[in-house]
């Protein structure tokens, strides 16, 4: 699990406690009224982390949604790149120096170097003959 996920679990089991804890302080408020100026200003202060949790599962899936979309466009880009590619390709000719203004490398021909031009081509060689199958002695 990687470490965002680790502490997106985190920060849900933090809130999960605090809430947890907010609520019998509540309840008991007349019995802890020493402690009544803390727990009202944890109150608001778990309603700021709670709303901040909240504001950041909605990025989340906006973030989510955005990518998804920016992988559709860029796959249909790139299906459509390939078709005018081809047809400038049909246009100008596939030797044409213009396609390198496209991108587009020209075809220049197959290149040869001078030793290859040189050579003869080799005669196959012999083939070589089979060697005899062993004899079983047993079998006879």
């Amino acid at each position: 699990m990687s470490k965002k996920k680790e502490k997106q679990k985190t920060f849900k089991t933090k809130l999960g406690d605090m809430r947890r804890l907010l609520a019998p302080l509540t309840a008991n408020s007349a019995e802890l009224w020493h402690l009544e100026a803390t727990r009202a200003r944890f109150a608001e202060l778990l309603a700021e982390a709670e709303d901040a949790a909240n504001r950041q599962g909605v990025h989340t899936a906006a973030k989510q949604d955005a990518s998804l979309q920016l992988r559709v466009a860029l796959s249909e880009c790139d299906r459509l790149a390939n078709i005018l590619r081809l047809a400038v390709k049909q246009h100008y000719g596939i030797r044409s120096e213009k396609l390198a203004e496209f991108g587009l490398q020209p075809f220049r021909g197959r290149k040869t170097t001078p030793d290859a031009e040189e050579q003869e081509p080799s005669a196959p060689s012999p083939a070589q003959p089979e060697p005899p199958a062993p004899v079983n002695p047993t079998r006879q």
